[in-house]
């Protein structure tokens, strides 16, 4: 049983020239990217770092939503106010990450499941009295000899709706998000094969547990050759096979696709969103993003762990948010990617 306000929820998480932020590292997963920069990662330092993010004046203008981690939304700002209280006074609606992540599925080597259905329910009562209002759950697909096995989609599909079907009866938006990886030398042709496959069987177990698709969001790949795939393709190619398989597996009933950015260089990652929405043609959804290292890769980089380059942190993170909302009304330039109006 979902309620309107789920809806109302969805559409201000896609509203237009907007998009979310993912923020949902795993403490694992921002330790790499910490360290990569020389950055101990310490829990005072990834506060201090989310915080640098959360406070960074004006992006209420092109973030509607931010996903946070199990941390994350139990910590406070420097003035004591709760992390989702800080988005929420900004117009900015917090979510949570509710997953346990992607473990090798049983009788399928080189394939993985997403855990975390146990004791799912208790849990998205405690991150809605938290402050969230939407979650996030990623499941991880890999394209290689014999995979996707129908065994790994159907796996993948069941968690998926069965996570989505308890974050309506919680109150909760579900982000859903099947994930398939860049990881190999696939050609596009092949990616967009594969991300058809998985939506088909994503939507159709979404209805086997009976979830209302005008209360979620999609969060899928974009469709993309393989990082070794000897021919990449272009700007408009990707946008182009992206937009057509969506329309051949996602219903119109969905209010919003917002992309993740899965290894995407950062311009990279705004210019295929922007010549999306560039197209012309039926776009029964709202095409968004939710990007985590797009979004944070030169806020993270500029900031460097020192409290000194937090204005220069929150300078990069600015403009990287507004590149994204101008692609989310096909305005995106390379004038503005330089800082030009």
């Amino acid at each position: 049983m979902t309620t309107p306000e789920l809806g109302l929820t969805a559409e201000a998480l896609v509203a237009p020239g907007k998009g979310i932020l993912a923020a949902d590292e795993s403490a694992p997963t921002i330790e790499k990217r910490f360290r990569a920069l020389g950055i101990e990662s310490t829990e005072e330092k990834r506060r201090v770092y989310r915080q640098m993010l959360f406070t960074t004046a004006g992006i209420e203008e092109f973030i509607s939503g931010v996903i946070l981690f199990d941390e994350t939304i139990r910590q406070k700002a420097d003035d004591g106010t709760a992390f989702p209280e800080v988005l929420s006074r900004q117009g900015i609606i917090p979510g949570i990450k509710v997953d346990k992540g992607a473990k090798p599925l049983a009788g399928a080597p080189g394939e993985k499941v997403t855990e975390g259905l146990d004791g799912l329910r208790e849990r998205l009562a405690e991150y809605k009295g938290l402050g969230a209002r939407f979650a996030k759950w990623r499941a991880v697909i890999t394209i290689g000899g014999g995979m996707p096995s129908a065994y790994c989609l159907d796996a993948n599909a069941h968690a998926l709706a069965r996570y989505a079907a308890l974050c309506q009866e919680a109150g909760l938006v579900p982000i859903v998000e099947p994930e398939v990886l860049m990881d190999g030398d696939h050609t596009i042709e092949r990616c967009f094969d594969v991300t058809e496959v998985v939506l088909q069987s994503v939507f159709r177990a979404l209805r086997d547990q009976r979830v209302t698709l005008e209360h979620l969001l999609l969060k899928p790949n974009m469709v993309l050759p393989g990082t070794d795939c000897p021919r990449q393709a272009s700007v408009a190619e990707v946008a182009e096979a992206t937009v057509r398989c969506l329309l051949r597996a996602v219903p119109a009933a969905v209010p919003g696709v917002v992309f993740l950015s899965g290894g995407q260089a950062e311009e990279d990652a705004t210019a295929h969103l922007n010549a999306m929405n560039t197209l012309t043609g039926p776009r029964p959804w709202q095409l968004s993003f939710s990007y985590a290292r797009a979004l944070q890769g030169p806020a993270m980089k500029a900031w460097g762990g020192e409290a000194r380059n937090i204005a220069a942190g929150q300078k990069a993170f600015y403009h990287r948010a507004r590149c994204n909302g101008a692609a989310r009304y096909a305005r995106y330039t390379p004038e503005l990617e330089r800082g030009r109006p």
